[in-house]
């Protein structure tokens, strides 16, 4: 098989890659070592900044999110029981759109299939080779039998654990890493929000978030240990634990149900530097994971998809700038965006060993954040995603 780029990994990077290319006229081919069902059935959250929003947009695929998602124009913090919120359209004139990561998905998925774009799910024992030189080549096994892609780039897609990073010899990539001592219990439940926008809580029993995925369908977070096994943790013991985070007021007014899904996911800050290595290129988790604190995983990937998009339709073009740039444009914005993940983190949540005197200084923090409308004001401007 012969394609201009092929793309290993169809989760929404992938996809959102494949779009802008196809939209170029630039020929791609996804090839994904798991089904469709799988990669739809992961849990992820949803907080789009707008540079996600228009890359949607630009792709034909807005309709259902702009119908269905929810703008939000601020959120809520709060901490010694008191909610305080944050105005993010009064202070920077933007909003975000909170629309689950899985909807995302669906959307390009659907499109990619209705435009006939070829995408191979399932492929086993996937390599990618010869990126040092003008003919890189993907090869994969799929129904037993040996397959091969002949193309002129390889944009790695695949996430965390993929196989692009893992291709790229060691002494050619530097990997900076933070591991927190707690992960986040998730509970998804078809029961309406307890608030129209999110709530963060900071609170000595551990860190909470009441999020959402539509106007009747809630995602809560508490912090736990790391030791914490998911079956530990029964419906009911989830909700108890979520309401004793919450004011009484906001407790109260929470509706439960049954869950139906739950899992704990660690928490950690990682980049890999650079981000191109010939002509194999790394964009999202391949490339850099954020604490979801800040809302930041999925719009670093759009971002950077959005970056190598337009640097590979000006390669075709005539032009290398774009591809010679493009790590370096990508990290510029990735390590802002590592910043304000790991502030709001490190604000929000209890550290076992930060002691009295490291509560006093989140509290601290957090009131002057409350009372300063310049501190609010860089919040907003993190949160809503910095300009490209």
């Amino acid at each position: 098989m012969r394609t201009q780029v092929a793309i290993i990994g169809a989760g929404p990077s992938g996809l959102l890659l494949g779009a802008l290319l196809s939209k170029a006229g630039i020929d791609n081919v996804i090839v994904e070592q798991r089904s469709a069902d799988y990669v739809l059935g992961r849990i992820r959250a949803g907080v789009l900044e707008q540079v996600a929003v228009d890359l949607l947009d630009e792709v034909g695929v807005g309709a259902r999110m702009h119908a269905e998602g929810l703008p939000h124009d601020g959120f809520d913090l709060c901490f010694d029981d008191q909610r305080h919120r944050i105005d993010l359209k009064g202070l920077t004139g933007k909003r975000v759109m909170v629309y689950g990561q899985t909807e995302v998905t669906r959307d390009l998925m659907d499109a990619r299939r209705a435009s006939g774009l070829r995408t191979v799910y399932e492929a086993a024992d996937v390599r990618v080779d010869g990126f040092d030189g003008k003919t890189p080549v993907v090869r994969y096994l799929k129904d037993g039998a040996a397959h091969e892609i002949n193309c002129d780039f390889i944009a790695g897609c695949d996430g965390f654990h993929g196989v692009c990073r893992a291709s790229v010899p060691k002494d050619r990539i530097r990997l900076h890493e933070k591991v927190y001592p707690f992960g986040w219990l998730g509970l998804l439940a078809d029961v309406p929000p307890v608030s129209h926008e999110l709530i963060y809580v900071n609170h000595p029993r551990g860190f909470a978030l009441c999020s959402q995925r539509s106007r009747t369908r809630s995602r809560y977070y508490v912090q736990c240990s790391l030791d914490d096994q998911v079956e530990q943790w029964s419906d009911d013991a989830f909700w108890a634990e979520l309401k004793r985070r919450l004011p009484a007021a906001t407790a109260t007014q929470m509706v439960t149900g049954p869950s139906i899904e739950k899992s704990i996911a660690p928490l950690r800050s990682f980049v890999a530097e650079p981000m191109r290595f010939g002509r194999l290129f790394l964009a999202g988790d391949a490339g850099h994971i954020v604490p979801p604190t800040g809302a930041k995983g999925l719009n670093l990937a759009a971002t950077d998809v959005g970056y190598l998009s337009i640097s590979l339709v000006d390669f075709y073009k005539g032009s290398q700038r774009g591809i010679d740039t493009y790590s370096e444009r990508c990290l510029r914005r990735i390590w802002r965006a590592e910043r304000f993940s790991w502030w709001m983190t490190s604000l929000m949540h209890h550290f076992p060993d930060n002691g009295t005197f490291g509560h006093k200084m989140q509290w601290a923090e957090l009131d002057y954040l409350v009372h300063s409308e310049a501190a609010m004001t860089a919040l907003a401007e993190n949160y809503v995603g910095l300009p490209l």
